[in-house]
């Protein structure tokens, strides 16, 4: 088979099985935890140490690439500053407004993972009357699974009476949803994409505790996000590799520094969460760290995926498709 071709099939499964519909993820998670309910700490550090906080960490080589300095110089109001009073807010909510704070830190959550959802069916389709009713679908789910959610473990009014009930209404216009989906515009990796942006918070309607809510689905989204900026980082390189340089890898692992990157920050943050179980009020006010690191996630995102900015469309889109 002719190498270019063997190229875009693996491409091809690529983007299908960690980016487009990643549904392994969160089947394995789910798979453990009911099958196992006793070993839900292991499992919930595990997640966070081999998935969450490595996502986290993919931030940084993406954000701190050469590729990206005058970018930075040039903006330094929302890459400098606006990052600086983030950390400043983050520290004085977590310690003096807490309960609000989480609370917010909770909605920040649900809005990211929506607006990535749909930016990655954004990458794929084919019309825009296509992302139109995605965009609307997506929105609208996960609005409902985010007033599930503050139903049931923040203001508990639903409760294991009403609950059954309400999921089997969700689930029934799901199914309908994605059918006319399918029905109207005939694509079925499109489907997936879009089922993957719906369901990432499904868990909401049937886990007992919010943790499980926040994490089981949301290891699609971790996965698609450490699948991009992956591949982003490692075509930068091949785009800037001198002969001489392509010469040096590191124990053969390619795109060394990236891997390097989110490993190590995966190790430190995902000890630094832990930390909040414990009983000593200090280590438990560690978390204001990781939760930092999030929230600076969810902020430099929001420029460095935007493509209607030139230089992302240069330095960043292309490589999604090449």
């Amino acid at each position: 088979m002719d190498t270019q071709i063997q190229k875009q099939i693996i491409n091809k499964n690529f983007d299908l099985f960690f980016i487009k519909f990643p549904i392994v993820f969160p089947f394995i998670y789910g798979t453990i935890l009911f099958t196992f309910p006793q070993y839900e700490n292991i499992l919930i550090f595990s997640t966070l140490l081999l998935l969450a906080e490595p996502h986290f960490g993919a931030t940084w080589p993406l954000f701190l690439n050469k590729s990206n300095l005058d970018e930075i110089k040039n903006n330094k109001i929302q890459y400098i500053y606006g990052p600086i009073a983030l950390v400043i807010f983050c520290f004085l909510g977590f310690f003096y407004i807490n309960y609000i704070f989480l609370f917010f830190f909770f909605a920040l959550n649900i809005f990211h993972v929506t607006r990535q959802s749909f930016g990655i069916c954004k990458l794929y389709k084919t019309n825009e009357n296509e992302i139109k009713y995605q965009e609307n679908i997506i929105y609208v789910f996960n609005f409902l699974f985010f007033v599930v959610g503050i139903f049931r473990f923040y203001v508990p009014i639903i409760n294991e009476s009403n609950i059954f009930i309400i999921n089997m209404g969700i689930l029934s216009i799901l199914a309908i949803t994605f059918i006319i989906y399918f029905i109207k515009f005939k694509s079925i990796e499109n489907l997936l994409t879009l089922i993957t942006g719906v369901i990432i918070f499904l868990p909401i309607c049937f886990v007992d505790k919010p943790i499980h809510a926040i994490v089981m689905g949301v290891t699609m989204h971790y996965t698609q996000y450490l699948a991009l900026t992956y591949k982003i980082s490692s075509k930068r390189n091949l785009e800037k590799m001198t002969t001489e340089s392509s010469k040096f890898n590191f124990f053969g692992i390619k795109n060394y520094k990236f891997i390097s990157i989110v490993i190590i920050y995966g190790i430190f943050m995902a000890l630094l969460s832990a930390s909040s179980s414990s009983s000593n009020e200090l280590f438990k006010s560690l978390l204001v760290i990781p939760i930092t690191g999030q929230i600076l996630h969810f902020y430099l995102d929001a420029y460095l995926w935007k493509f209607s900015i030139k230089h992302n469309r240069e330095v960043t889109l292309k490589h999604i498709y090449s």
